[in-house]
């Protein structure tokens, strides 16, 4: 029976758990499996545990062994939409689909990947109920290699790169008419599709998950859409 498990750890059953958080997390870590917990499989576990919705406390006890044994694979959305998206212009469409489904945690804890996010910007949140639609753009582009805006508000990206026209990756404000004309109104993520009735956004912080979401313009106007500078911007 396996014991429980915890940074410091090494042995058979560290192997066992670096293979099992290999072959169920998406994306995946990548875990070498040396029989050593370290922080890399620490990480990883805490992504599990906040994905499945176990208490995230990076430590593998009755519970997390159970879920990992039973092969109890994260909730994630998939791309089930027909859409064809030519991802080669926007690789951080790509980087965020592969984040498709990390959601907030309920309770206490926080979900240790949207509070990577936060870290992407100079507002570095640290909980998982700070909105962070900003944030999850950020962290998309900073994973892209391009710089971002470095801030928790939506707005800011009116401000950022240079305008363009809705396409696949471009980044998106928009606005909901019932709410006071405050930054709480705003919404930022990346365009999808667009029709008549909808807008078709990939973003986070999105019904408290990462996912594709649609906007009715009835409720929602377009603020803006925006694309990096040709030339990728430099930390300064």
């Amino acid at each position: 029976m396996n014991g429980v498990l915890q940074t410091g750890s090494r042995g058979p059953d560290v192997i066992q758990l670096q293979e099992l958080l290999n072959k169920l997390l998406r994306p995946q870590p990548p875990l070498k499996a040396d029989g050593i917990f370290g922080a890399r499989t620490e990480n990883a576990l805490r992504r599990y545990q906040a994905a499945v919705g176990l208490g995230i406390d990076g430590v593998v006890g009755p519970q997390s062994w159970a879920a990992l044994q039973q092969g109890m694979v994260p909730q994630v959305a998939t791309l089930r939409e027909p859409v064809a998206l030519n991802l080669s212009g926007a690789p951080w469409v790509k980087i965020a689909i592969g984040e498709i489904g990390q959601a907030q945690v309920e309770g206490q804890l926080h979900n240790p990947r949207i509070l990577q996010y936060h870290a992407a910007t100079k507002y570095g949140a640290t909980d998982d109920e700070t909105a962070w639609c900003s944030s999850f753009v950020n962290w998309c582009l900073k994973e892209a290699g391009i710089v971002g805006t470095k801030s928790a508000a939506a707005t800011s990206w009116l401000h950022w790169g240079r305008i363009c026209g809705p396409t696949v990756g471009a980044i998106t404000v928009i606005y909901e008419f019932n709410r006071p004309r405050t930054r709480s109104g705003y919404h930022v993520g990346f365009w999808i599709e667009e029709s008549r009735s909808h807008f078709k956004l990939l973003g986070g912080n999105q019904s408290r998950t990462v996912r594709i979401s649609r906007f009715p313009k009835s409720g929602y106007g377009s603020v803006g859409y925006r694309w990096p500078l040709q030339i990728i911007e430099k930390e300064r």
